[in-house]
């Protein structure tokens, strides 16, 4: 476990006790029910479970237990205990406090288990799906190429070839999206992180894009620092979003990008002109395998480049969100300075 996270277990887990304690002091001055202390604090204890893990849950168990015999048996404000009743009800109390994070653990572990078999399902439906279009395009155009070579032209077998050739890239795009989501989703994608600048991954993205690279309208401010990420990760996402957004405007609008930097972050703007979010659609857009008839998204539609996008910004510690305007789609993708770097001019 990260230090992070371990961390945000320990807030989660004081705020959870500091509320369960500051519930029951009114509780003990109104009632004078050590039933009533002892459910509130059983349940602080199981929503700790389910926040922060077992090991947490049996911790808070242990504090809970000190804490109801130190603040709320007789005599008040010390360790001892004299009465049989209250010996039996911390007993039973660390008993239940134990069983109860046992069975949150075990449904924990079933949900997780559901979630990775509902994962494959979509992920062997979205293969299903996504591979039939291009590989059926694929082998159309071998096999009228082969069946029909010596009565084709020049031309005609130029077009087969750069029809299969471009149906061959998206699936390759497909395919590397599709690993790199099933990464993502079981938190074993790594990398290894370079100093590089970020209109360096743009103008990569754009040599990827030969055909619609005229569309593209890049600007680059001066002064934009250099940023320690993945190459090829930040290239594939920034790729998603702007391959995306040149299928699905007009074929006569073109793709701004814009790259700047504020407040040691550094920003990228993808805007293009086709149909325009709603403000439902910007929230589910990154989800993965989100798909509408009212979006058009990449991966024939399955939600899958927006996703793999996602996950690659946030495993750089930045954030990507779609901005809906009203009269087009805007991305902006923000990504942090880690560290001083050099500044390209």
């Amino acid at each position: 476990m990260g230090r992070a996270k371990k961390i945000k277990s320990f807030i989660r887990l004081s705020f959870i006790l500091g509320l369960a304690l500051a519930i029951c002091f009114p509780l003990d001055h109104l009632m004078a029910s050590s039933t009533a202390i002892l459910l509130v604090l059983q349940l602080a204890v199981i929503m700790i479970s389910f926040q922060c893990g077992t090991q947490y849950a049996y911790m808070a168990a242990f504090l809970v237990a000190v804490s109801f015999n130190f603040l709320f048996t007789h005599p008040r404000y010390s360790l001892h205990v004299i009465h049989a009743a209250d010996i039996i009800n911390l007993t039973v109390f660390i008993l239940v406090a134990l069983i109860a994070s046992k069975l949150a653990d075990h449904y924990k572990n079933q949900q997780r288990s559901l979630e990775q078999v509902q994962l494959r399902n979509r992920i062997l439906l979205s293969v299903s799906h996504d591979f039939r279009t291009p590989l059926a395009t694929i082998i159309g155009t071998l096999t009228t190429l082969k069946a029909y070579r010596e009565k084709l032209s020049e031309v005609q077998v130029r077009e087969l070839l750069d029809s299969a050739i471009m149906e061959s890239h998206r699936l390759h795009q497909y395919i590397e999206n599709l690993l790199q989501a099933t990464k993502i989703q079981y938190g074993i994608l790594q990398f290894k992180k370079v100093e590089l600048s970020v209109a360096q991954v743009i103008y990569r993205v754009m040599e990827r894009l030969p055909d619609s690279r005229h569309r593209i309208l890049f600007e680059n401010n001066n002064y934009i620092p250099l940023l320690m990420i993945s190459q090829n990760l930040i290239e594939q996402a920034v790729f998603n979003i702007i391959d995306n957004a040149l299928r699905y405007s007009p074929n006569d609008k073109n793709v701004s990008v814009t790259v700047y930097c504020i407040n040691n972050r550094v920003f990228i703007d993808i805007y293009d002109e086709s149909a325009a979010l709603t403000i439902e659609q910007s929230k589910c857009i990154f989800e993965l395998f989100y798909s509408t008839q009212a979006l058009n998204q990449n991966d024939s539609g399955m939600g899958l480049g927006f996703a793999v996008a996602k996950g690659i910004i946030k495993a750089h510690r930045g954030t990507i969100e779609a901005i809906p305007d009203g009269t087009g789609c805007q991305y902006r993708i923000t990504l942090p300075l880690e560290q001083e770097g050099h500044w390209n001019d």
